[in-house]
């Protein structure tokens, strides 16, 4: 196990390097996030003025791609980083992350109304984790995720103990 100084710098240079091997100008930086559940996480931050929907790639494919890169890297030579690895380009992971729970608010009156399930569209498992934990506070919603990728989906429904 590395140090966790030197985990946040391989990190940021293999970033750098995916980046550079792009030709890419971007500016990149890491901070270190407690997530929910106190899981320590090193969150890359990319920012790039006219790269973003290439690195992003439709409904964030591409960023997850290298998301899993990176994290692969570390795993194959051994170098097992400790704490997650979470890459976003322009803050595109929380904006979505703000956009699904919108979402998920009208989803939950309508479940609460109804009494029955609703499954949401399909997506990644970042935003089912934001659902997750978004709706865990609400005693009377149950969530649950079903399917394989690519179309693993959150289910909401009523709670029944």
């Amino acid at each position: 196990m590395m140090p966790p100084a030197e985990q946040r710098g391989a990190v940021l240079e293999a970033v750098r390097h995916i980046l550079s091997a792009m030709n890419l100008n971007c500016q990149v930086e890491l901070r270190e996030e407690t997530q929910d559940g106190g899981k320590e996480a090193l969150h890359v931050a990319i920012y790039t003025p006219e790269h973003a929907r290439f690195l992003i790639g439709k409904n964030g494919q591409n960023l997850q791609s290298m998301e899993h890169i990176v994290r692969a890297m570390f795993s194959k030579n051994g170098q097992d980083v400790s704490k997650t690895i979470l890459l976003d380009v322009n803050d595109y992971k929380k904006s979505r992350a703000s956009q699904v729970l919108e979402l998920v608010k009208a989803v939950v009156t309508r479940v609460r109304n109804t009494k029955k399930a609703e499954a949401l569209m399909p997506m990644s498992s970042y935003e089912r984790r934001v659902v997750h934990m978004e709706l865990a506070s609400m005693p009377d919603i149950a969530t649950e995720s079903v399917g394989q990728e690519p179309q693993r989906r959150v289910i909401v429904k009523p709670y029944n103990p």
